[in-house]
């Protein structure tokens, strides 16, 4: 008899232990089912009316009509966009403070001696949209198209191309350039954003620029500027008369101005996976590409999976050109 008692007592102890050892995990998967329960909060690295804040803004509002709950986008520029990415990296990791980043995500780290949070801190969930990247001359310029720019790059004179500062998207198509120059002379000069850069071309301050799609567009459409190449893997909507650099023979001048979402290190598993499908459904939607596409910005919804290969190729690709052009933090 004390041996069933003392039996049925070691069955009825591990019973109770497998079932403590289970509430962290019940919590976990109720805290998954039940949110979002309050407002989502999506911080965009840049300041109001760029390119990242307009597809945030459009994405948020298809986002709060998919997960039936507020979306708010605040904007914390500053540091290359470093300022809000620490911001999130700090945050709860629940699924409340997501992050809008782009480039800078993956080199900033490449570029500067340091940063406030590790790489690992910043989770991805999912691609949002690219603006690409246009190389641009003025309307009045002799140069129609890419392998002409690159001719003239190789003249005694050679060709002064802006930017928007060490490490930005302009700055990374500039080097790509000098990289297939074979030798040509590209001087780059860098302006504080890349709307100046723009305006030195109009000016004739320098020869070419490259900038996203939406800024130029603009300009372009008003017979300012002549657009002369794309640097994404396929025309644009857009601007459909616009030949990529790979149809024009150089596929390894390939950059995008695309963004994305992140969210804090912890954030559970099923929360990633709920944001990203809302993330999805949001960009597929005809309300949010009537908004983008018109204005040179191109939705790519895709899962977890596909964007986490997107951001290790874009490491891959652009790491190499970071060290071959030294580039350092302002």
């Amino acid at each position: 008899m004390l041996k069933m008692v003392a039996e049925c007592m070691r069955v009825s102890l591990g019973a109770i232990v497998v079932a403590v050892s289970l509430l962290p995990l019940s919590r976990y998967a109720a805290a998954a089912d039940a949110w979002p329960s309050r407002p989502i909060k999506v911080v965009v690295g840049f300041g109001p009316g760029g390119a990242n804040d307009l597809v945030a803004r459009a994405v948020a509002e298809g986002m709060a009509r998919e997960l039936k709950q507020t979306v708010i986008v605040e904007n914390k520029p500053g540091a290359g966009m470093t300022l809000g990415a620490d911001f999130v990296a700090k945050s709860a990791p629940d699924g409340y403070t997501i992050f809008t980043g782009a480039g800078g995500i993956i080199t900033n780290p490449l570029i500067r001696t340091s940063m406030p949070y590790r790489e690992g801190d910043l989770v991805p969930v999912g691609m949002l949209a690219v603006s690409p990247s246009i190389i641009v001359v003025a309307a009045d310029s002799p140069v129609k198209d890419l392998r002409e720019l690159i001719a003239m790059a190789r003249q005694p004179r050679g060709i002064n191309f802006s930017t928007a500062g060490t490490g930005s998207t302009p700055h990374f198509v500039a080097e790509m350039l000098k990289l297939k120059s074979d030798g040509g002379k590209i001087e780059i000069i860098p302006y504080k954003s890349g709307a100046d850069g723009m305006v030195a071309v109009l000016s004739h301050q320098v020869d070419a620029t490259s900038e996203a799609s939406v800024v130029v567009i603009p300009p372009v459409q008003g017979g300012k500027l002549r657009a002369i190449a794309s640097t994404w893997d396929q025309r644009i909507s857009a601007l459909p008369g616009v030949p990529t650099a790979r149809e024009q023979g150089y596929p390894d001048i390939f950059i995008g101005h695309w963004s994305g979402i992140f969210a804090p290190r912890g954030t559970p598993e099923p929360v990633l996976e709920q944001l990203n499908l809302a993330i999805q459904a949001s960009l597929t939607s005809a309300s949010v590409r009537a908004r983008l596409v018109p204005v040179g910005i191109e939705p790519l919804p895709g899962n977890r999976a596909a964007f986490l290969k997107f951001l290790a190729d874009e490491r891959r690709r652009l790491e190499p050109i970071v060290r071959a052009a030294g580039m350092k933090e302002d």
